[in-house]
């Protein structure tokens, strides 16, 4: 819970204030840290070990002094101090309460990090969920849950370098709950409603430029629904999970995707196999056109729908001459059999490019 190195520093920053030697023992004799001056006898973790189980609260061996630094009543760490000098005696005393200070601090943070992990995964009953929260003093705000998928690269390295992010303020949460992806529980609470999507794609696009700046980190970030109760934290979680499985599919290009903003993608990605195959034979017969492996022409269609059929612009856009796009766009119909110059052709084109998507991203291969 406490890493060794922590209570290391801990150590070494009381040396300097009051030059006394000590080391920390675990309560079944293991030791944890100590200061380079402290000379330990070969006894010492037994007894350490006796000690942790005695009803004693201090005890003195040789020049060292032992002192149980206690947690919920059991006794978390033993602190064993040189003793030289008599006013060395409070310095002890003040590392005890500095070190129990220190460990109950982690020891809350670590409880409120398991809390929100398991409100994550729904591994808790509402009942749980509220009385759990008053003891851990979170309050009901608006939240959204965002998740930043790491590719399993660096997990670690992103985790903390979100956690250090001058935007992570203390009713943010910042945990992982896989080896692939961080989780920020985002406090909103601040936010604007008229001004909460472009504020949620703001957050999700500084927190993607950061890490790929700072860290070198490649991400991919989903976001879901604002929500305002603790139980429905799941279901914002579930949410930008989605998010980051249907743009992954339908809308590759893009770093971050909103739950809110993936349309008819939702829709497909949802739709069994089975349908998804009628649907395709019904558009394309028992062949999928192979025009829809040719780069050049999937990228004419593509830039034809952004312009909203039109011809003129997405020709000028294109550097070709009108008649020439006319002329790919003749040819389009022939392979495919639709007119993509038409509103109701075009619609059915580019849902039967999403639905095949779809099936090749499921290894449902259609012939």
């Amino acid at each position: 819970m406490l890493s060794n190195q922590k209570l290391q520093n801990s150590l070494n920053e009381i040396k300097d204030i009051c030059h006394m030697e000590s080391a920390l023992y675990s309560a079944r004799g293991k030791l944890a840290a100590f200061t380079d001056g402290m000379n330990l006898p070969d006894e010492m973790e037994a007894v350490v070990v006796e000690f942790a189980e005695s009803l004693a609260e201090k005890q003195v061996f040789q020049d060292n002094h032992l002192y149980k630094i206690m947690v919920d009543g059991e006794p978390e760490l033993i602190l064993v101090c040189k003793i030289t000098e008599e006013q060395m005696i409070v310095c002890a005393q003040m590392a005890v309460c500095q070190i129990r200070n220190l460990v109950v601090s982690m020891a809350e943070q670590f409880d409120r990090n398991s809390f929100m992990q398991n409100i994550l995964l729904g591994n808790m009953l509402v009942v749980d969920i509220y009385g759990k929260a008053k003891r851990h003093h979170i309050q009901e705000v608006p939240r959204v849950v965002f998740v930043i998928d790491t590719g399993s690269k660096n997990n670690d390295v992103a985790l903390e370098m979100v956690k250090n992010l001058s935007d992570i303020r203390a009713r943010d949460f910042v945990t992982c709950v896989d080896q692939h992806s961080v989780v920020l529980v985002k406090d909103v609470s601040n936010v604007k409603e008229d001004e909460m999507e472009e504020r949620l794609q703001k957050i999700a696009e500084s927190l993607s430029d950061n890490l790929h700046m700072e860290a070198m980190i490649r991400v991919r970030i989903g976001y879901g629904n604002v929500v305002t109760q603790l139980p429905e934290i799941t279901e914002s979680y579930q949410e930008a999970r989605m998010a980051l499985e249907v743009g992954r599919v339908f809308y590759a290009k893009y770093d971050t995707i909103s739950y809110g903003k993936l349309g008819i993608g939702r829709l497909i990605y949802q739709l069994p196999m089975s349908l998804c195959e009628m649907f395709i034979k019904e558009v394309f017969g028992n062949k999928i056109p192979d025009i829809l492996e040719d780069e050049e022409a999937m990228s004419t269609i593509n830039k034809f729908f952004e312009n909203n059929l039109n011809i003129s612009e997405t020709a000028r856009q294109l550097y070709v001459h009108r008649n020439t796009l006319v002329y790919r766009l003749e040819r389009i119909e022939k392979a495919i059999g639709l007119d993509i110059r038409t509103f109701d052709d075009a619609m059915t084109f580019r849902i039967a490019v999403m639905v095949i998507a779809h099936m090749k991203d499921q290894n449902y291969g259609a012939q």
